[in-house]
Parts: C-alpha cells; structure tokens; sequence
C-alpha cells in the first residue's frame, strides 16, 4: 500500500469536506431529520459523505469502502477497507457547539493503521503519517500542501491525578460510577472523535465509553490515538478494538494512556 498516497487523499478530502460543512454549519439554518435509528442527519452530512465517497473511490477504485451514510454499504464485509463518518458529532453541529469532526480511516486485517480526523469548526486536523505515527497539523490548513506538524505522544499520567474526557451529548450515569473509579484532577467533555485526539495530544489521559458506537465513529480517532503511543480496548475483554465486526457495531470500550492504571 502506498501511504503517502494514501494519507495525502484523506487529509484533502478531510478539508474539502469541512469547507463544504462550515458553508452549512455558518448558514443562518438548515434543516435536521431523523434516521431509521432516531439519529440525526443534516445536508452537511450528505455533502460531505458523497464527496468524500467519491474521492476515495476514485483514488482506490478497488478497495471496500463504508461510510456511515450509505446503508448498502453497512451490508458488506471485510477486513480490509475505508471507513468513513464524514460528520461525526451531527448533535453538537445542530447545537452549534463546535464539537464535530470528519473521520477517515483505513482498517488494514481489523487493525485501524491510518486515519484522519478533521474538527473543521476548531480548524484542528490530526492525522497519521505514511509510516504510521501521529501528529497534528499547526498553522494554515492547504489542501495540497502539508504545513508544519506537531508530532503527537501519549502523557505519562499520574493515577493519583487523572484528566478524564468523556461525551458531551451521551454522558449517563454508567459513565459517571466508571469514572469514579479512578482519582480524578480535572474532566472535561468533548464530542465525536475529538476525544481520542485530545488522548492522543496528552491532554487527557483516560476516555471510557459505556455506550453505542459505530467503527466509523471510532475507527480514525483510534488510529490517531494508536499512531501517538496510546491503546483502545474492549471494556469487558480488555483487547485491542477488532473492526470488520458484523454489523458494524463497537462494543464499550476504553481508550487511554498506557500508564493509566485501569480499574
């Protein structure tokens, strides 16, 4: 696979999409339905799923392709394929709260090993290098010209002083009790698959999710986050989270640090 290729189509198609979801996100409204599972879907999500679509189909005609938005895909099955969510945190973007990212990754054996992560409306885009480690990109954002990076590492957590970041709109009480496992010295909230990324810069050292999510929520923050030294693990097995699950679906999970002491 040539990952240089390949990391320079995600990260263009990654702004492309955020430019064309910030003319809706700015506009004075849009219109929000709701999904076959109650969840909500704006035009943003639909500009950016098909332009994304098509670009990577175009650059990898031969490679399974999942997007969030496209239900015939959700059908399909293989362990090698682009994943994408192209609004992740469609909540926070109704709210205009800020909190939404684009997801792009690529799942190679079950393995996310490369994957994007846009927050168009914080003009922060974190994403892994050809050869697999992490950074975030600093400065002006040009689409075919890569500017200045920041390399991307784990912190060195203190159990006896824990920053925590958890969901911003799916907060619940099983969350909390979790939570309160550990030592805590500062929680802050975030949504998408800006959580993983805020893991990723050491901003926060633990993020437990005790609740629904998609491979395409997860699979593009969790490359981020493995490129940048941390783990994202199953919270009953405690494995590595496996993707090119039936159905698509994640278990609950725990993403972290590696000195975290987990409970």
């Amino acid at each position: 696979m040539d990952f240089d290729r390949m990391i320079a189509v995600m990260r263009r198609l990654a702004l492309e999409a955020g430019d064309r979801i910030m003319e809706i996100y700015e506009a004075p409204d849009f219109d929000v339905r709701a999904k076959s599972d109650d969840s909500p879907v704006t035009a943003a999500d639909e500009a950016a799923d098909a332009l994304i679509a098509a670009g990577l189909r175009e650059a990898f005609p031969d490679m399974t392709l999942i997007t969030e938005e496209q239900a015939d895909s959700h059908a399909l099955t293989a362990s090698t394929f682009l994943i994408v969510d192209p609004l992740d945190g469609t909540k926070e973007f109704v709210q205009r709260r800020g909190d939404f990212t684009v997801n792009i990754a690529y799942v190679e054996d079950g393995v996310p090993v490369r994957g994007v992560v846009f927050a168009p409306a914080k003009g922060r885009l974190f994403y892994t290098l050809p050869d697999g480690t992490a950074v975030e990109e600093t400065g002006a954002l040009h689409k075919d010209v890569p500017g200045d990076v920041l390399p991307l590492k784990v912190s060195t957590p203190d159990n006896d002083a824990l920053i925590v970041v958890a969901s911003k709109s799916h907060r619940d009480q099983a969350t909390d009790d979790y939570i309160g496992r550990y030592e805590v010295r500062d929680m802050t909230s975030a949504g998408s698959s800006l959580k993983f990324c805020l893991v990723a810069t050491g901003e926060a050292d633990l993020y437990p999710r005790l609740g629904r999510t998609m491979e395409w929520d997860t699979a593009a923050g969790d490359a981020v986050l493995r490129g940048a030294g941390g783990h994202v693990i199953g919270f009953e097995d405690r494995q590595p989270l496996a993707y090119g699950k039936a159905g698509w679906a994640n278990p609950f999970f725990i993403a972290h640090a590696p000195g975290v002491d987990l409970r």
